[in-house]
């Protein structure tokens, strides 16, 4: 059965739900009894048995139908977050500040930050140490400590530090997750 075999019953249908509209519509006319007179009440017509399936739903139900435009969107959000220059220019999804932290609380917020940001599917996040000015006595240990923990731990990707330094210069680095 082709769409052509679909569309003529189809046509055939409403040309039966028309005809049978008129005979109904002729039946109810308007009687010419005195406004006195009892009505005749009629029992409706016994449903059919064998009621005649839409052609058409038919066809749909059976092969159903596909939004185009939805596949191809999706296709294209796909392929960008494939993309790594799509990745690498994007704005981090989440931050983290480890300004005023030690050593050991800044490597157990990072541990738990990066886990989370993972769990929520985020692609790209940015770690905010600082470059150690306030420091006394001691080379920048919280820049440091994020290298280490990027280069150990197998759910950071590639990173680096954002070009602009408004974004936060030598003093921040962002992480792509894998």
């Amino acid at each position: 059965m082709n769409m052509g075999d679909i569309l003529d019953q189809w046509d055939d249908i409403k040309k039966k739900e028309k005809a049978a509209a008129k005979e109904k519509a002729k039946a109810q006319q308007v009687s010419h009894k005195k406004a006195n007179a009892g009505d005749v009440v009629k029992k409706p017509a016994p449903a059919s048995k064998n009621p005649v399936a839409n052609p058409m739903e038919v066809w749909l139900n059976r092969y159903g139908t596909l939004d185009k435009d939805k596949i191809a969107e999706q296709t294209v959000e796909r392929t960008k977050q494939q993309d790594r220059e799509y990745v690498l220019n994007m704005k981090p999804e989440a931050y983290l500040d480890l300004h005023g932290l030690h050593q050991d609380e800044a490597r157990i917020r990072l541990d738990s930050f990066i886990s989370d940001c993972k769990r929520r599917g985020l692609r790209k996040v940015m770690i905010i140490h600082g470059k150690g000015i306030h420091t006394h006595g001691t080379d920048p240990v919280l820049g440091e400590l994020v290298r280490r923990f990027i280069e150990s731990d197998s759910r950071c990707g590639t990173s680096g530090h954002p070009k602009n330094k408004s974004d936060g210069g030598t003093g921040a680095t962002w992480i792509i997750l894998k």
